[in-house]
């Protein structure tokens, strides 16, 4: 199994016909992705790589059949409105991939999310890889690479990373270690699925055994993660790399979500909770296929 999605899930991309939902449509469907509409607004009637456009998701629903993922490729003002609409036709599962999405805009999707039923990954998110079935966004980008980078294995990768999603994936398979499902949960203060959903998804999932989790200083994601761990919630083994340990208290890092306020969403504080609860906790990236190795053998 993977988790979010797999070689069955009928995809549709928002914004197809753009510069950028061309080239990452033409990597998702070289993968193997199921890519079956596209929406363009006033574009409808065209195709893409072989795949109809539509004016709407409404229209692309009725004509192309039932859609279970949207990723959309629109401008960051233009996001919350796609979403919405693709919400609102019925689609359970959005990959947000814009960055620079008004924060309100985000928090409006995620009240309608949940009010439908469905969930979103991102905003500001390269998407995610089911090895060997499915590429939603950008990882990997082109086909050829994400297959040579992902292989299939038991391995779930969680980041909020892009750049470390990929590299900490590659260093696992040139380890020898496939990957059930990798995501970029995104990079922004406020996202869809978050490193606890996401854990909690590879916890029922039969094909993850291990994961592996790419935190950084910001937001309490991490600490919700040692919380369900101390829960009972998730009990598989978890190795964690942890950014910004340099980062000064009020210093923003990286991305839109990674500051530090006082003592909460520390470098100090996330390393100390998730060791408090058995996660094996790695001084840098490097290490982790090195821990996974010993892991998968049985080792400490």
């Amino acid at each position: 199994m993977s988790i979010l999605a797999d070689e069955k899930s009928r995809i549709c991309v928002q914004g197809i016909t753009g510069r950028e939902g061309m080239v990452r449509t033409r990597l998702m469907k070289d993968y193997g992705t199921l890519v079956v509409a596209g929406v363009t607004p006033g574009k409808g009637g065209g195709e893409v790589y072989g795949i109809p456009v539509f004016d709407s998701l409404q229209e692309a629903w009725e004509k192309a059949g039932p859609i279970d993922i949207s990723v959309i490729f629109v401008p960051a003002a233009l996001v919350k409105n796609a979403a919405l609409e693709a919400l609102d036709a019925g689609v359970k599962l959005l990959v947000l991939v814009p960055d620079r999405v008004p924060i309100f805009d985000v928090l409006e999707v995620s009240h309608f999310a949940k009010e439908k039923g469905a969930r979103f990954v991102g905003p500001n998110t390269l998407g995610l890889v089911s090895p060997g079935k499915a590429v939603l966004g950008m990882i990997g980008g082109r086909a050829e690479r994400a297959r040579e980078w992902f292989h299939p294995g038991h391995v779930g990768v969680s980041s909020r990373s892009g750049g470390m999603t990929s590299a900490i994936s590659y260093y696992l398979t040139e380890a020898g270690l496939g990957q059930s499902t990798i995501i970029h949960v995104g990079g922004d203060a406020v996202v869809g699925l978050s490193h606890p959903e996401i854990v909690e998804q590879f916890q029922q999932d039969d094909q993850t055994e291990m994961v592996v989790l790419f935190g950084e200083i910001g937001t309490t994601q991490e600490e919700r993660v040692a919380d369900l761990i101390e829960q009972g919630k998730f009990t598989k083994p978890l190795i964690a790399y942890i950014g910004g340990k340099a980062a000064k208290s009020g210093t923003r890092f990286s991305h839109a979500g990674a500051i530090v306020e006082g003592t909460r969403g520390s470098y100090d504080s996330k390393v100390k909770r998730l060791k408090d609860v058995g996660v094996h906790v790695v001084d840098s990236v490097s290490a982790i296929p090195q821990v996974a190795l010993k892991l998968n053998k049985g080792g400490a």
